[in-house]
């Protein structure tokens, strides 16, 4: 077990460096907006997404699906909505694509996602919840590559857009610039060339919704930590507030 958590987090890291190795080309990673973090309807619609678009190839293999219970889930809604073919409730989040034939496919092992958004920060850009939002909303139609796509946040990215039908089909517009003597191409924005089912924004609410199902599938307890902090720290106010009237007390009559 020990030797699988290691290897999550080393492939993680190896998607996270190519990553930012990228992005110090220039691209500033988004703001991935925290607070769907504490809205229930956005963590079990950011399953829904996970279990149909990416469990297909990228497993979550440290969260079982009773665990989505903590995120107002039933038992039968998660077997009516969640599970295929023989899956049980008590099972982790597994995938049947053998890792060999992924990497002929892919050129690498799609990797174990339940750490994907805390197994390292985004160097001097934001969290690694900051690098999967911008990720997933920079792909482009690229026909020179074997997938046919590509991504701004991680150019030549192994990974084709399983997201394409919501978000639809784009390219991106560059300009040319001279910057220190040298011309330099620069990212302008998006030309549309086949709408998906979502608008723009409403695409981009879906992907904060499966990012903050991924970054509380790594740490399924941390509402529960950040609460039982809160009361922690009323508590030592409270306490530090007796603490020094007992003091004051105890040397009141003592010169």
């Amino acid at each position: 077990m020990i030797k699988q958590v290691l290897k999550s987090i080393v492939l993680s890291l190896l998607v996270l460096g190519g990553a930012t190795q990228a992005a110090s080309g220039g691209l500033a990673w988004d703001k991935f907006p925290v607070e769907k973090l504490t809205d229930d309807a956005s963590l079990q619609h950011g399953a829904k997404l996970f279990v149909n678009y990416c469990l297909n190839c990228h497993a979550a293999s440290y969260l079982r699906y009773n665990r989505l219970a903590e995120i107002g889930l039933t038992d039968a809604q998660i077997k009516a909505n969640l599970l295929f073919g023989s899956d049980k409730v008590g099972q982790t989040m597994t995938v049947a694509l053998d890792a060999k034939q992924a990497k002929a496919w892919f050129g690498a092992t799609p990797p174990d996602l339940s750490v994907i958004t805390r197994s390292r920060s985004a160097a001097g850009q934001g969290s690694g919840a900051d690098y999967v939002y911008t990720y997933l909303r920079n792909f482009y139609r690229d026909d020179s590559k074997p997938t046919g796509w590509n991504n701004l946040a991680f150019p030549s990215v192994g990974m084709p857009h399983v997201l394409w039908e919501l978000q639809g089909e784009r390219r991106p517009i560059f300009v040319t610039k001279s910057e220190h003597g040298h011309d330099v191409q620069v990212f302008t924005g998006w030309e549309v060339t086949k709408p998906g089912t979502l608008d723009p924004r409403a695409y981009d609410s879906a992907v904060a919704d499966l990012v903050a199902f991924l970054q509380w599938a790594g740490e399924p307890v941390q509402k529960t930590r950040v609460q039982l902090g809160a009361w922690v720290m009323l508590f030592l106010s409270i306490f530090t507030v007796i603490a020094w009237r007992l003091n004051a007390a105890y040397w009141k009559n003592i010169k």
